[in-house]
């Protein structure tokens, strides 16, 4: 096959070396151009050591009238956003070294930016302006050419003028060769025209034999050079320097006259074996890099995903902020692991997820700062109250002064919590001033001890009557525990020491005989309201329905209210642990009563839905 008879498929058009890389032509066409600065290999520049050496550079490129090298643009702009999130992290540590607390830390406004983005705009423009110029040449030198190639047509009309017209037909080469961007589109069957008239030229001359086999012999030489040239690029480690060596080649391929007709075809088919070779090396390299860059971009979308989640997701305390921040700061750890995305996505993705961590980061600022406010006020309350238990516990005003400082174990309880560093200290100053008091009062109460011994084997008598009724209820049961209670109620003080204990025993005991009581009540209400509610119809219904789920709803969210509260106490102290025993029990009470309602409401559901199916 020659030359000129090569498929469409084989004539692959040359693209910008920065460009998604494709096979380029392996036709020996003349009027490809030089290789473009685009296509050379880029002039390595300094890496720059602030943004200030960044955007001077910027503006060099700008002032510049070659075209743009967009690698060192990328590289200009990464090294800026570098040189940026270095600041931050330089400012965040001073903060921090000055006493600040990270979470509080607001990076500050980057006066650079806008110069850096209108160098930016600027370069992008003078590119567009650039490559619509470079558009306009490559149409007149498809014009010229065109002429050229019209000329050695004419000039091949015939032996004898191509004869006369030699050493023009030699300046129209010349000038052929310094000709060089034309439209891509029109590269392929520019060269076969040019390539067929030239022939055409060469086969109407009519000069002595020996000069036309040495012109034939010269270009011959050259064009075997090239092929061994273009075969020892295979063994060249760097894919992309060789495919640049490549081009060259061809042009010069190209510029190089015609060979023997018998030759033609093998020097050619040469010289593009060793052309394809380079160029399957070339496109497997750019394929893969793609490809880890589309891997790379869908494992950076997910860790975009995957922080807005962490960002939009509601934390009700501080162990949950600190498994988010943990979870964050893997994220970034991955992002920082993995490689680059396709360059039209880089910058997008990277904001994408620096936006999600920022949101992140300045919401937990927020919420711990107005939590350390809420922590002070209740600190500064909380240790108002142990001023004002300090000033009483000197009171030989027994009576009022226990009133009081009860009444700030109350108000104590009110306030909220404080951080966990000084939550132990505040409470053992306030515990301590109470019970500086309470033992004063205790010691200087000592005539009333054998008094309080009494009533306390009396009280420890009630509860055992108490327990006797749990094991063998009598048929008026409810009537002697209340008499108990009553009797218990009427005994006075016990020990100090002994109050809680004897207290928790009685209130055990008593709590399991109602628990008892109550079932069993509640089980004769329910069975009691069923047969009621039978003899009710319509509207009556109707409204105890919604009276009874208007009841189940109130003692629900009463439960609510006592588990919450419980969330917020204090079991340290005996007084604490009282405390919370005794919501516990209520909250078991009232679960039982709502139970008993539930009863009622299935009962009424169950009357209503027998009537609707009685009219049915």
């Amino acid at each position: 096959m020659s030359e000129e008879s090569m498929t469409e498929a084989e004539n692959k058009v040359p693209v910008e070396a920065t460009d998604a890389p494709v096979e380029v032509n392996v036709t020996p066409e003349p009027e490809t151009a030089a290789p473009s600065s685009e296509a050379e290999e880029p002039v390595a520049q300094p890496q720059p050591q602030t943004k200030a050496e960044v955007i001077a550079r910027l503006k060099t490129i700008v002032s510049e009238h070659d075209m743009v090298d967009r690698s060192e643009i990328e590289s200009l702009k990464q090294a800026y956003y570098k040189l940026r999130n270095a600041e931050v992290m330089a400012a965040r540590e001073a903060f921090v070294a000055d006493g600040g607390n990270a979470d509080d830390f607001m990076p500050p406004a980057d006066p650079d930016e806008v110069n850096f983005k209108a160098q930016m705009g600027l370069i992008k423009e003078r590119r567009a302006q650039a490559l619509a110029e470079q558009e306009e040449e490559k149409k007149a030198n498809l014009e010229r050419k065109l002429a050229i190639i019209e000329r050695i047509k004419e000039m091949s009309a015939s032996p004898d003028v191509a004869d006369k017209a030699y050493q023009e037909f030699k300046q129209l080469q010349a000038e052929w060769k310094e000709i060089r961007n034309v439209p891509a589109e029109q590269i392929s069957e520019l060269w076969k025209n040019y390539q067929y008239n030239v022939e055409q030229f060469y086969d109407q001359l009519r000069l002595n034999h020996e000069f036309r086999a040495y012109d034939f012999k010269k270009n011959l030489e050259i064009k075997t050079r090239l092929c061994e040239a273009a075969e020892k690029l295979a063994e060249v480690p760097d894919v992309v320097s060789a495919f640049h060596q490549l081009q060259k080649l061809h042009q010069e391929f190209r510029e190089a006259g015609p060979v023997a007709k018998e030759l033609r075809e093998d020097i050619w088919t040469r010289f593009k074996a060793a052309s394809t070779v380079v160029n399957k090396r070339h496109q497997a390299h750019f394929e893969q890099l793609k490809a880890q860059e589309e891997e790379n971009l869908t494992k950076k979308t997910a860790l975009c995903e995957q922080a807005e989640a962490i960002a939009d997701a509601e934390r009700k305390n501080q162990s949950d902020w600190e498994k988010a921040t943990q979870q964050m700061i893997d994220l970034q750890t991955q992002w920082k692991g993995i490689g680059f995305t396709p360059k039209k996505e880089n910058t997008r993705i990277f904001e994408r997820f620096r936006a999600a961590c920022d949101k992140f980061f300045h919401a937990k600022a927020e919420h711990f700062k107005t939590l350390r406010e809420t922590y002070a006020a209740n600190l500064a309350a909380k240790n108002a109250l142990c001023e004002q238990a300090e000033a009483l516990k000197d009171s030989t005003d027994w009576t009022a002064t226990a009133n009081k400082l009860i009444q700030l174990q109350k108000d104590w309880k009110k306030v909220g919590p404080v951080a966990h560093k000084v939550s132990d200290a505040v409470w053992k100053r306030f515990n301590e001033a109470c019970n500086a008091f309470f033992e004063r009062k205790a010691e200087a109460t000592s005539s009333q001890r054998e008094e309080e011994a009494t009533n306390l084997a009396r009280k420890k008598d009630i509860i055992e009557k108490l327990k006797a009724l749990l094991e063998n209820p009598t048929d008026n049961v409810r009537s002697e525990v209340r008499e108990l209670m009553d009797e218990w109620s009427a005994v006075g003080h016990v020990p100090f020491k002994q109050k809680d204990k004897v207290y928790k025993a009685y209130r055990e005991t008593v709590d399991k005989l109602f628990e008892t009581l109550h079932l069993s009540a509640g089980r004769r209400r329910v069975e009691n309201f069923k047969r009621n509610v039978a003899e009710k119809e319509g509207s009556e219904l109707t409204r105890e329905r919604s009276r009874l789920v208007s009841a189940y709803e109130s003692k629900k969210s009463e439960i609510q209210t006592y588990e919450n509260n419980l969330t917020f106490l204090s079991a340290k102290s005996k007084s604490g642990n009282t405390l919370v025993d005794e919501i516990n029990r209520k909250v078991e009470r009232l679960k039982n009563e709502l139970d008993e309602i539930r009863q009622k409401i299935e009962a009424v559901n169950e009357q209503i839905k027998a009537e609707d199916n009685t009219e049915a």
